[in-house]
């Protein structure tokens, strides 16, 4: 049992990250080195673990994190190829021609597309490419953020290709070697009835997935619903159930196959495949004539807006840098269209301009499920073992990962889209330019959290000693008891919510919500499932995200607004999935999957 002071030592490093970006605004760039400063202190103060074992500790954190770097910036990179060749100009104009419904180009844009772009990319990205087409289209920049934020929530649990559940919690939680007595890895092995740490992981996958399928029944909904509520003219939710049928169509749709590809595939391909295969269906079923509204939907006249509608960027003035094509290049026009200046753009097919995602897709179906393929790849590795002369390992599967993938369909793409050196060499700038910010944030951020962890690995350190993050379930487990499964999803929601990330937030709190069922005997596996959930609703409200969102429509100023507004689904996602994950950890767990 820990003791008052070694709780108040493991809530340091939260409570520092908590008030030095939610409090302070200070960038995680800063605040992560801090927050590592004083878990180091503070194992070292309560826990007696040496300064080798936790730079130790720290460098397979720093190695694991790199990981995750690979694979954002390779999904980053493709993004911005695509953005430089004006492949996202001819996917936008192959949406906007089939409606000017507004509602219908959310459930379209928002829904759909900002959920395949989040499962191909992850990491904030959705909001900085979608917001901007929808200002294009002639959308108040305000509401093309509110709904930009809102309506992918589904798909950032399985984002950038399952990151946050295979890096965040197979190989950073429970990565531990089960050959090690007293690890959560060994525990999960002996006493859960899975094969390895992965079967798991898969397992917590499926239930996420089941939580977003039940709760997401009204995501596009919301998502339309607050556009009408908050920026139509009418200030109504009236216009958005008109299109009710529209909206469950999609999200059928999309969670149907989001499902089966956790259930089949694991974590890599729900979001990805998913939303793309929504997309497809919703987008042929609406070229066909069906579920489109009887009458068309628009904003308000421009004059009768609010200013703090409205910033630096005129709607409908075009497609702006950031926004998936060349700054400029495209211009709306009269009659709705979208007219484009830039040669690719003017003779890329929509097959052509959408083949490197779907080359992405086959590649790592193939890469997954072919096991001499998957032998071959993940036989170049990069390996430190007995790191310092610590008993702490790491491994980077440097062609394994999707974002080697990611960077070979980038280069593909150069000769597809027949791209010249200047529109190559911007790609590479603008996916550097936005990966540097979390070189510093990530590689910090999941060594505080490796050394946190660290404390409880016994007999590593003080023999059967209470960990930091065992310490912190154990207190969470005694306030909320039984009913603790409920408050999952909230606990994974203010992790994103601190930290910007949906990834950080389960490397911050997996096994804190591991242990912690575990203290109360329920399923472990359906309440680290609602912390990958919560990840994503904190996301919305994630001060990172919602300023990023702004920055690229011209509205920087405005996240107060943004927040208060974005609340809404926040509340009915973490209730719910609250409510969900409480009947399947005492209800259904037993005869389901």
């Amino acid at each position: 049992m820990a003791s008052v002071t070694q709780i108040v030592l493991a809530l340091l490093p939260l409570v520092a990250i908590a008030v030095l970006m939610v409090i302070l605004y200070q960038p995680a760039t800063r605040t992560m080195p801090i927050a590592w400063v004083i878990a180091a202190a503070a194992a070292y103060v309560g826990w007696n673990m040496s300064p080798t074992l936790i730079v130790g500790a720290s460098i397979r954190g720093a190695m694991t994190a790199t990981r995750i770097l690979i694979i954002v910036f390779g999904a980053i990179l493709l993004l911005y190829t695509l953005k430089q060749s004006g492949a996202f100009e001819v996917i936008n104009a192959g949406f906007s021609s089939i409606s000017d419904d507004r509602r219908v180009q959310v459930v379209l844009l928002v829904f759909l597309m900002g959920s395949f772009i989040e499962g191909a990319a992850g990491f904030g990205t959705p909001a900085a490419i979608v917001g901007p087409l929808l200002v294009g289209l002639g959308f108040p920049p305000l509401a093309a953020v509110v709904v930009a934020l809102t309506g992918n929530i589904m798909a950032i649990t399985f984002g950038a290709v399952g990151t946050p559940l295979i890096i965040g919690f197979r190989d950073v939680v429970f990565g531990q070697d089960p050959t090690q007595t007293g690890t959560v890895a060994n525990e999960i092995v002996t006493t859960g009835g899975f094969a390895n740490v992965a079967a798991y992981v898969d397992q917590v996958a499926v239930w996420a997935a089941a939580t977003h399928a039940i709760v997401g029944i009204a995501l596009p909904f919301i998502g339309v619903a607050m556009m009408t509520r908050f920026f139509g003219e009418e200030r109504s939710i009236r216009p958005a159930i008109e299109v009710l049928p529209l909206t469950l169509f999609a999200w059928a749709s999309f969670a149907i196959p989001y499902v089966a590809m956790a259930y089949f595939l694991g974590p890599t391909f729900p979001a990805l495949l998913g939303s793309m295969i929504g997309l497809l269906i919703v987008t042929l079923t609406l070229r066909a004539g069906y579920f489109l509204p009887e009458e068309e939907w628009d904003f308000g006249p421009r004059e009768g807006w609010p200013e703090h509608w409205v910033g630096s960027i005129e709607p409908g003035s075009g497609v702006g840098d950031g926004a998936g094509g060349k700054s400029g290049d495209a211009t709306v026009a009269a009659d709705g269209g979208t007219e484009f200046a830039d040669t690719h753009s003017q003779n890329m097919s929509l097959g052509v301009a959408w083949l490197p995602y779907l080359l992405v897709a086959a590649l790592l179906v193939v890469t997954r499920i072919v096991p001499p393929i998957t032998d071959a790849l993940l036989a170049f590795q990069i390996s430190w073992s007995n790191i310092l002369g610590t008993p702490y390992a790491e491994t980077i599967e440097i062609f394994y990962l999707p974002g080697t993938l990611f960077v070979l369909v980038a280069v593909v793409t150069y000769v597809l889209h027949g791209m010249d050196t200047r529109e190559i060499r911007a790609s590479w700038s603008e996916a550097l330019h936005n990966i540097a910010p979390a070189v510093v944030a990530l590689w910090f951020a999941v060594a505080t959290i490796m050394i946190m962890q660290k404390t409880g690995a016994a007999p590593v350190v003080t023999g059967d000693e209470v960990g930091m993050l065992q310490a912190l379930s154990e207190t969470m487990a005694d306030l909320t008891g039984a009913l603790f499964p409920f408050f999952s999803p909230f606990i994974g929601a203010f992790g994103a919510f601190i930290a910007g990330s949906n990834t950080v937030s389960d490397i911050l709190f997996g096994l804190f919500q591991y242990e912690a069922a575990q203290q109360i005997g329920a399923p472990t596996q359906i309440a680290v499932a609602g912390q990958a959930v919560g990840g994503a609703i904190g996301n919305l409200i994630a001060i990172h995200n919602v300023v990023a969102a702004l920055t690229v429509v011209g509205l920087i100023g405005e996240e107060g607004r943004v927040i208060r507004l974005e609340l809404i689904p926040v509340l009915y996602y973490g209730a719910f999935a609250g409510l969900v994950t409480l009947l399947f950890a005492y209800v259904i767990a037993p005869a389901a999957f």
